[in-house]
């Protein structure tokens, strides 16, 4: 349907005619349907005021971020997480404007919180122009750093978690810099939506300046005491990294890509997208060092599926597809990375 302007109500009575009445049934049109319908159906349910409100604002929230973040799309970006009290000059703030630097010059855009501390810092390395906030309101806030605050690439969420979807879902990697309660839940959400499949894989990289070991005693706490309770697999840990330079952290994330390009799961079948395609002998590997992955069959290669026909600037792009043994995200990471080796001596 043609972009619309809903200007009075028999302008949005046309709309929604249009919707529930046409006889298209792609994907889209059934999902503007079906949006639609669940809006009616908050009516029928007699659903209370704050849950009308909460509704309402999550789904506006949610349709501005997506409209800022589709131009960009097909450009990749690194989500920074980190302390809004760590002052310009520190370490931490330092290195995260020289990671936001490195970042561009790699061909990347950075997604931050757009607040003071390590979220300016990122913005001032990365520059205004390849940056977004994903700005959060709060009753003892300023509001967007002066850096980006009229930046048209500023979205302000309410919710902690309609904001939370869009720095995961919009993201190629994400990089934590020192930070307090707020680092460390989304930290842990995002491993979390990594390690249970919730999230497509991508680098996790812990930037810590050299000569601190603020990571480093996390990392021990999560060996010491999530591995060896057996809470954690040790293919777990390869979803992170520590790194203590912005270049180390930067080559880090663009290599994570220099052959592996995308996942799509396909029925049971999950299929890799890659850069170049691999050699007849570097699938034999796969198959002989990832094979308890592989639910049944073998790791082979492919053209693009019949089911991946909506995703048209990917067709030319070479494949492997296997029949998954779902639940091991950490072990599918470390084909991953084992994928990105092979691809260095095509």
């Amino acid at each position: 349907m043609p972009a619309q302007r809903l200007n009075n109500t028999e302008d949005a009575l046309r709309a929604a005619r249009e919707i529930l009445t046409t006889d298209a049934q792609d994907l889209r049109s059934l999902l503007y349907q079906d949006i639609l319908l669940n809006a009616l159906k908050c009516k029928r349910d007699e659903l209370d005021i704050l849950d009308l409100k909460v509704i309402n604002r999550a789904v506006a929230e949610f349709r501005h971020a997506a409209r800022v973040f589709k131009p960009y799309r097909a450009v990749r970006k690194v989500s920074i997480f980190g302390s809004a009290r760590e002052k310009k000059g520190s370490p931490s703030y330092e290195l995260a404007v020289s990671f936001g630097r490195s970042l561009v010059e790699s061909g990347f855009m950075v997604i931050t919180g757009a607040a003071e501390g390590i979220m300016s810092a990122g913005i001032e390395g990365a520059g205004a122009e390849n940056s977004f906030g994903v700005n959060i309101l709060l009753p003892f806030e300023k509001g967007p750093a002066t850096i980006i605050q009229d930046d048209p690439k500023v979205v302000r969420f309410k919710y902690f978690f309609t904001r939370k979807v869009f720095f995961v879902m919009e993201a190629d990697a994400i990089a934590l810099f020192p930070g307090g309660f707020g680092t460390h839940d989304e930290g842990f959400e995002v491993l979390t939506l990594l390690q249970t499949g919730k999230a497509p894989p991508m680098p996790v990289v812990l930037m810590e300046p050299p000569g601190e070991r603020y990571w480093e005693t996390w990392d021990q706490f999560i060996r010491q005491q999530l591995l060896a309770r057996g809470f954690v697999s040790p293919e777990d840990l390869t979803l992170y990294r520590i790194a203590h330079s912005s270049e180390e952290a930067a080559d880090w994330i663009a290599s994570y890509y220099s052959t592996y390009h995308s996942v799509r799961q396909v029925g049971n079948r999950l299929v890799i997208r890659m850069e170049r395609e691999l050699s007849d002998d570097h699938i034999s590997i796969l198959n002989e060092t990832f094979r308890d992955l592989v639910a049944s069959g073998r790791i082979s290669k492919t053209s693009a599926l019949r089911e991946e026909a909506d995703e048209p600037d990917l067709r030319s792009k070479p494949r492997i597809v296997f029949s998954y043994d779902r639940g091991r995200a950490g072990r599918l990471n470390e084909m991953i990375l084992a994928i990105n080796r092979l691809g260095r001596t095509v």
